[in-house]
């Protein structure tokens, strides 16, 4: 059984991260209101140094970050960014501490959920100093890596100090597909970036969650990268089901016959009122008869999310979003044979 197993566990509901809105405490109060398995909320309508890519700037050790022609980019020294950043995240953390303080959590080793932007994902959205994106450089983007281990070691840190939490840490790795395939875009026509050969992004990603120390999941949104999945085993992974293909019915199997656990996004991440807990649990035990699994792996090895971020539903969803991942965890955890 893979070491994210040992915490993380099926038949609860979560968060993917991002939410709607600029206000951290309205934020943290949906998610850990409707979530036994919260999670930090990410902000990005609060602007540059909120979002995914940005908010990394905060993390990241002796790598400095700034705001470049065409979006981010490594720098020289601090800058308003970073300090941004900063102020940002801690607001965050400060809306969590305050409702966990309140509820009577703190120091109960209840599981908290971090995200942060995986490396090869931010490799191929920040520039180098020079103009290039960090993925085209081989040392530039092994640099972001250690960066990122360091980095999120520290928050990891940080939060247990903060909450006395069980920290979980999700690595947002939405263009690892485009890394593997050689598919990124170039900042210009004549700049090529090469592809990563799969080992060394296997290697990179198992590392960095060794050296992290946590149950670490991977997640994306996009088509699932199942060779990458059969390689890096240690690791939980978050992915759209949606629309299983038999090559995505045949990776999750391998996922879950091994001990895995998936996070099944499977919860609209827009607005949808005909949507009920009973469909989203129902659908997911449909998915795992299809593949042959005994239904038990649902109370075990699933976890229900959203099928991406929040950052674009109205708070109202985003409320009903997550209330309905919780409730249908509860319906997995209860009796899976039954629905």
């Amino acid at each position: 059984m893979s070491s994210s197993a040992q915490v993380l566990h099926g038949g609860v509901g979560t968060g993917v991260g991002s939410m709607p809105g600029t206000d951290p405490r309205e934020a943290a109060a949906i998610v850990n209101g409707e979530l036994d398995l919260a999670h930090l909320a990410e902000l990005p309508a609060r602007g540059q140094g909120a979002d995914m890519v940005g908010r990394m700037a905060a993390v990241l050790v002796d790598l400095p970050m700034d705001a470049g022609t065409w979006g981010y980019r490594l720098a020289g020294r601090g800058s308003s960014v970073a300090r941004r950043a900063r102020d940002f995240l801690n607001a965050d953390l400060d809306a969590v501490e305050e409702l966990w303080d309140t509820a009577g959590f703190i120091g109960t080793d209840r599981p908290f959920k971090l995200q942060v932007c995986g490396p090869f994902t931010l490799s191929a959205s920040v520039e180098l100093p020079a103009g290039h994106k960090v993925l085209r450089d081989r040392g530039a983007w092994r640099d972001v890596i250690a960066s990122t281990a360091e980095g999120v070691a520290q928050l990891v840190g940080e939060v247990h100090r903060r909450l006395g939490a069980t920290v979980v840490v999700q690595l947002d790795e939405p263009m690892i597909g485009a890394v593997l395939d050689g598919a990124v875009r170039p900042l210009t026509r004549f700049d090529t970036i090469p592809a990563v050969p799969l080992p060394e992004v296997a290697d990179a990603l198992g590392g960095l969650a060794d050296t992290v120390g946590r149950p670490v999941i991977v997640h994306s949104c996009a088509r699932p990268r199942w060779d990458l999945v059969d390689r890096l085993r240690q690791v939980a992974w978050s992915l759209d089901v949606t629309d299983p293909t038999s090559d995505d019915l045949d990776g999750i199997g391998s996922l879950i016959d091994r001990g895995g656990i998936l996070l099944a996004g499977c919860v609209p991440s827009s607005g949808d009122r005909r949507v009920r807990a009973e469909t989203v649990a129902t659908g997911l035990a449909a998915l795992i008869d299809r593949i042959g699994l005994d239904r038990k792996v649902l109370s075990q090895n699933v976890i229900v999310t959203p099928t991406c971020g929040l950052a674009g539903a109205t708070s109202d969803w985003a409320t009903t979003a997550l209330g309905l991942c919780a409730q249908a965890g509860d319906l997995l955890a209860a009796d899976p044979d039954a629905l």
